[in-house]
């Protein structure tokens, strides 16, 4: 039987290194890419959502009972308005902020060409709501609702130089009782460019009689924690670096959120840069000091400043233990597949047996940087290895040949192992396009003839005595497929993953190596995916297509 065996954990998203007696983790805990994570509790369990840009499902919900050990349950987000292209890399769902109130789980998120929407549910795993757009305003992201005391309903956000030509300050606005509109304008509550340049992703709390707004500042991979106080959310604020990284620690201890345990202990749940590896989550331990401020981390010097820490004590927080098994996601595939746009329903079919049909697709340009239907997944470790078995079957009533089916890893720059339907049959070749994002061709290597079978297809209505019809013929090849991905270490920079891809032509018995390994890079924002695509050149009233079967990740 077909089957999808993934042993590195995609849907069930787990800390690798979970130590034997269950007293201590390792940082990330999330070694996949899940950018500007934020982070709310409910009783005993947490939910966490992050970024998803142009990616779609959208929205991603991930549970935990540990802050350790984390599963994709759901995603808040099926479906967005069409963007101006067929792939809006790095556009579309910025930041998002998810809080529980009133029974009511709430994600707001900003779109930096659109403005600000909110979607809740009363269950994480759905339904969730339609987007309501909050505020409509190019430039506006990063948004945070907060509830208050005395029942008033705030939204703090930041704004994105890139569309509003000035970053740096932070916002705050009044909102409705039910939260789905603003009923004030955005006043600039914060000026950070003389002290904390490029200040984003703000987070408001409250603590006693006073407001906190955690928010990094100085660039993503370069970057600090900082929090900002004050006793009216309107300011002025007093402001305090409480992260920073230090030599032997991570880079740029980013964007995240806060957390309590149902025991009163804090915990901040934050995301590191590691380049093509995407956007990691870390998590750190946090304290509060006698002056009012928080640390967040270890401070061995003793100055109040903390720095991320590589292990520490699991919270102790429940004994009950992480979800297992995967997800069907809206599509009705994994959770843990995503197009990189909202996806058509002629695009695939979710084979019985665990397996996937994707059909091929017109295409409007050459190449699979702009190729909306290739379906990935995120690098879900620093090192794993992916197989699949392909059977790829053109469709014999295009006038001319030319389909093209691969598996695929991609970013700025793409390589992948394609098969083509040629005039001398099914050819298997290397694909590589460094500087895709700029441009840049493809370069094509040949490797070699896959064998075919072509198949008459009779059918004969057994319920009538009519004449015989003859089906086209088709054609059809299998391959298996490999891909082995390890990290490049490379001085002075965050490792990088290097990436060899292998193929079978007789079932697995013997294995070849692509001649050149490939070093996979970063998209706009997020990092590499490996994946699969099908696609034509011409128009056609029908599609041929490609199982992927027998897909295993260890």
């Amino acid at each position: 039987m077909n089957r999808i065996r993934i042993g590195l954990s995609v849907v069930l998203l787990c800390c690798l290194s979970w130590a034997a007696a269950g007293q201590r983790y390792t940082n990330p805990v999330l070694h996949a890419d899940y950018s500007d994570p934020d982070v709310c509790r409910v009783g005993e369990d947490y939910y966490m959502t992050a970024s998803s840009f142009n990616c779609m499902p959208g929205l991603p919900i991930l549970h935990s009972t540990d802050l350790v050990h984390w599963t994709l349950i759901a995603y808040a987000l099926q479906d967005y308005p069409a963007f101006d292209q067929p792939v809006a890399h790095g556009k579309g769902v910025w930041a998002p902020s998810i809080r529980y109130h009133d029974g009511w789980f709430y994600i707001f998120c900003g779109d930096p060409d659109r403005g600000i929407f909110m979607v809740r549910s009363r269950d994480p795993r759905g339904p969730w709501t339609a987007p309501v757009w909050v505020v409509e305003a190019k430039g506006f992201i990063d948004p945070c609702p907060f509830w208050d005391q005395d029942g008033s309903v705030w939204l703090v956000h930041g704004c994105a130089g890139s569309r509003a030509g000035l970053k740096s300050v932070l916002f705050l606005a009044p909102l409705n009782a039910d939260a789905s509109t603003v009923t004030g304008p955005s006043r600039i509550i914060y000026d950070g460019h003389l002290t904390q340049p490029t200040i984003e992703g703000p987070k408001v709390y409250r603590r006693g009689e006073w407001y906190y707004i955690f928010a990094p500042a100085g660039g993503v991979s370069t970057g600090w924690q900082s929090v900002l106080r004050a006793r009216s959310l309107y300011g002025p604020y007093e402001e305090r670096v409480v992260m920073a990284w230090a030599p032997g620690t991570i880079n740029g201890p980013h964007q995240g959120g806060w957390v309590s345990t149902p025991g009163g202990e804090d915990w901040f749940l934050h995301f590191q840069d590691k380049g093509a590896y995407g956007r990691i989550v870390h998590l750190q331990p946090m304290t509060w000091l006698a002056d009012g401020w928080p640390m967040i981390g270890e401070d061995p010097d003793g100055d109040g400043v903390g720095q991320p820490v590589a292990a520490w004590r699991v919270p102790v927080t429940t004994k009950k233990g992480p979800e297992t098994g995967r997800g069907i996601g809206p599509y009705g595939l994994d959770l843990a597949w995503q197009y990189p746009a909202v996806p058509s329903p002629y695009w695939h079919q979710a084979l019985p047996d665990g397996g996937v049909r994707l059909y091929s697709v017109e295409q409007g340009t050459s190449g699979i940087w702009d190729c909306p239907n290739l379906l990935s997944q995120k690098f879900p470790a620093e090192s794993f290895t992916v197989e699949a078995t392909l059977t790829f079957m053109p469709n014999p009533q295009l006038t001319q040949h030319g389909e093209t089916a691969g598996f695929a890893v991609t970013g700025n720059s793409y390589a992948a192992l394609q098969l083509q339907d040629t005039p001398e049959g099914i050819q298997l070749q290397y694909v590589l396009c460094e500087k895709a994002s700029e441009g840049a061709p493809e370069e094509v290597f040949p490797l070699c003839a896959v064998p075919w079978n072509a198949v008459e297809i009779d059918h004969r209505h057994e319920s009538h005595n009519v004449s015989l019809v003859k089906y086209p013929s088709y054609r059809h090849a299998t391959v298996r497929v490999r891909l082995e991905v390890k990290p490049l270490e490379r001085a002075g920079n965050v490792p990088q993953p290097q990436c060899q891809f292998s193929y079978s032509v007789d079932g697995g018995k013997k294995w070849k190596r692509v001649p050149q390994s490939f070093i996979a890079r970063p998209e706009l924002w997020i990092g590499a995916k490996f994946g699969f695509y099908c696609n034509r050149p011409a128009r056609k009233n029908d599609a041929g297509w490609l199982d992927i079967q027998d897909l295993t990740i260890n």
